[in-house]
């Protein structure tokens, strides 16, 4: 777990762009008045975002994801294991899509809560 905090640390200092403008819709509880956190230890991997109360949390995907899915899963299952629902979002997403990915995370943290989620957002490919 110490490992996984200095990680923490250092992720935190080195932001993508991608979680830049997605922070910046999360922070400060703008999203739907729920506090999330950044680059958050959840066993030994690192969550990019996570809503510890409603047990949420976010990973963004660089291109580097695409040829590691099977070390993908078990990252989710790990965090699944520790009670997080896990959403995922590639870069291109958050940058090209904002308004979509908003949504679905809105979407979670109304299920999360146990009212009926709002209307999915089009997305359009």
């Amino acid at each position: 777990m110490r490992r996984a905090i200095a990680i923490a640390r250092k992720l935190r200092r080195a932001q993508t762009s991608a979680e830049e403008k997605l922070w910046a819709q999360l922070r400060d509880r703008r999203c739907e008045g729920v506090k999330f956190r950044r680059q958050v230890p959840v066993s030994n991997f690192v969550a990019d975002f996570a809503c510890l109360s409603l047990g949420l949390t976010i990973e963004l995907d660089g291109d580097h994801h695409r040829l590691q899915p099977i070390a993908d899963a078990i990252r989710r299952e790990v965090i699944q294991s520790h009670g997080y629902f896990e959403l995922r979002f590639t870069n291109a997403e958050v940058h090209e899509r904002l308004d979509w990915v908003m949504t679905e995370i809105k979407r979670a943290i109304d299920i999360a809560r146990g009212i009926p989620p709002r209307a999915p957002h089009p997305r359009f490919d």
